[in-house]
């Protein structure tokens, strides 16, 4: 018997050479392909533009036109006034109320969504309060709500300009003690002006609402569930392009630490949907002034604390109001 070994031992042939696919296949994976790149595009594409969409609409608030003044609603004589925000590059459109023989003076910062009505917080009767406690009051539309030039609406960037220049407008008109009562968005606008102003006296802050990312994901969230991240990146792009502001140039960080040489009063209520209270408590914590003072509501909602509970919310407040130094008294 014989082996064949070597050299001369038969070797298996193999085919290693894959087999070809059909063009017709080739194709098939090809279509399959650019299908769900182009599924994946546009679920990115409608993503992007719901963000958009959400940016536009909170830089446009719709906001109904005036419906009532001073005389109709509560028997005040008043004046239409227009005045120029601090930079000089918008004219501002309110009611000036006068009281008789007073120095003192009340301006109404309006929140986000309102003209200067307000008429949920209601405004008229606010306005009414005050005017009885023998303040001239004015009241004014931000940018944003100005039925002949409306403009965006900058989570107080540019709000705090046509603020500053409210309160300049009362000042050569003679007022020698300013208190801003500001309510929501026109609260956090009052505090940031409060940052650059040395002729405040005093701020009533009710249901503020300071924009930052945290409250900013918060009003979006009871809307619509999106994921925090990306959608405040995205969206941190898109507000410069739609309204000209970053939240950068918002200063929030500076609002939450800063304590104000002037008295405050910060009015807000636990069920507060829109502004989350413990924000309006670190700020007030920060105030060292004794004047100051806080009054968290339970069960309160977002500003209707004084429909809710208009006899304490009337005595806080003179409780406070009265606590300022007289005007005809100041520098004796």
């Amino acid at each position: 018997m014989s082996t064949t070994t070597g050299s001369n031992a038969p070797l298996s042939q193999t085919n290693d050479t894959p087999a070809e696919l059909s063009p017709g296949l080739v194709r098939f994976k090809h279509i399959i392909l650019a299908l769900v790149l182009s599924v994946v595009f546009f679920l990115i594409f409608c993503f992007i533009a719901l963000h958009a969409y959400i940016a536009w609409v909170l830089s446009n608030p719709t906001v109904a036109p005036l419906y009532s003044n001073p005389k109709l609603a509560k028997d005040m004589n008043y004046e239409s006034v227009t005045f120029h925000s601090i930079d000089g590059k918008r004219d501002i459109n309110g009611w000036y109320i006068p009281a008789e023989r007073s120095n003192k003076t009340i301006v109404l910062s309006h929140g986000y969504g309102a003209n200067r009505e307000e008429t949920w917080v209601p405004m008229y009767d606010i306005a009414h309060y005050a005017h009885n406690m023998n303040f001239n009051v004015l009241m004014f539309d931000y940018g944003f709500a100005s039925q002949t030039s409306k403009e965006v609406a900058t989570g107080g960037k540019e709000e705090k300009r046509q603020l500053l220049g409210a309160i300049e407008h009362v000042k050569q008109r003679g007022a020698k003690q300013i208190v801003v009562w500001g309510f929501s968005m026109g609260a956090g606008t009052a505090l940031q002006a409060g940052l650059e102003t040395k002729d405040v006296d005093a701020m009533i802050l009710d249901s503020s609402f300071l924009l930052e990312p945290d409250t900013l994901y918060h009003n979006i969230h009871n809307q619509i569930n999106l994921p925090r991240h990306p959608s405040l990146e995205i969206l941190e792009l898109l507000f410069p392009v739609l309204n000209g502001t970053s939240l950068d140039q918002i200063p929030y960080n500076e609002v939450k630490k800063n304590d104000y040489p002037f008295p405050t009063l910060f009015i807000h209520g636990t069920r507060d949907d829109k502004a989350p209270y413990p924000i309006a408590e670190k700020i007030a914590s920060n105030q060292t002034h004794p004047d100051s003072d806080s009054w968290i509501v339970e069960n309160a909602h977002h500003e209707l604390i004084f429909r809710e509970h208009p006899r304490e919310y009337l005595r806080r407040v003179s409780t406070f109001l009265g606590k300022l130094q007289s005007p005809d008294n100041a520098g004796m």
